[in-house]
């Protein structure tokens, strides 16, 4: 199936948490909402520059979007309305995500600063600062106590919403840390980075856990599936002529994997394979 109307790089792509919708962000100023079971465009939503990232609310009934422009955006994708603008200044905001009550808004930007916002005021209630270069993403832990951050000054940040200090700081990756997550249990966290690499940490420890080498090419998107047993890579490759982001995911013990093509003006998603067993 591809998901056809974007008229340049997609830049990202989240499903909803019943997963029946998908949401787009893209490098043409627009988020869109599709429907999963017939592939169509349900809502197309504007920003002014380009469009970096675009999450679903908890509930399902909003989007929330961080574009080029300097705003952040929330969305109702049932009218198709703009709820809310949230903006600061001037600077490009690179990620943004909703706490797991959908209260709250985290959002991170190119003035290596973390903002909490109130979803219903549009209120900034407090900044998280340490990083000494942009902030490349964020994340609320499961329980909505915790914020993890990752950083072009290469490390990775843990911070206590309520106080805004930071908890612990992990350090190993070679070049910018491009995306951090928690694992479902929050008991680990994988990073991916510049470095082409993407590594497990363990919280309690701050340690490495584990480091996976092997991509070719710049690793910039990394996740758990809701198990934990499985982690979905993002990762670039291209030459003069076609440029597209892979998404593999990969199941530790089925030995198998799908592969997610993100061309530069669709969403592919093509059959799964078998990986070669070692």
């Amino acid at each position: 199936m591809a998901l056809q109307a974007h008229n340049s790089t997609v830049n990202s792509v989240r499903f909803s948490a019943d997963g029946r919708k998908i949401v787009s962000a893209s490098y043409d100023h627009t988020v869109r909402i599709w429907d999963v079971a017939s592939g169509k465009l349900v809502q197309t939503f504007r920003h002014t520059d380009r469009v970096f990232a675009a999450r679903f609310s908890p509930d399902g009934h909003t989007v929330v979007s961080c574009s080029g422009d300097g705003t952040i955006r929330l969305w109702d994708i049932n009218t198709g309305i703009e709820v809310m603008k949230f903006k600061r200044d001037s600077n490009v905001l690179c990620d943004v995500n909703f706490s797991p009550d959908g209260n709250y808004i985290v959002s991170s930007s190119q003035d290596n600063t973390i903002r909490l916002w109130d979803v219903h005021s549009g209120i900034e209630m407090k900044q998280l600062l340490g990083h000494s270069q942009h902030v490349c993403s964020t994340q609320f832990s499961s329980d909505g106590k915790m914020i993890l951050s990752s950083s072009k000054d290469k490390t990775i940040s843990l911070w206590d919403v309520d106080s805004g200090q930071r908890l612990k700081q992990f350090k190993g990756h070679f070049a910018s840390v491009i995306h951090a997550t928690f694992s479902p249990d929050c008991r680990f966290i994988v990073s991916c980075s510049l470095d082409n690499t993407i590594r497990i940490w363990n919280i309690e420890t701050g340690i490495e856990w584990k480091i996976l080498k092997g991509h070719l090419g710049h690793v910039n998107d990394v996740t758990y599936f809701p198990g934990g047993q499985t982690i979905i890579v993002k990762f670039e490759f291209g030459d003069c002529k076609l440029h597209a982001n892979s998404k593999t995911f990969f199941n530790t013990k089925k030995n198998e994997y799908y592969t997610f093509f993100l061309f530069s003006f669709e969403v592919r998603i093509c059959k799964k394979k078998k990986k070669n067993a070692h």
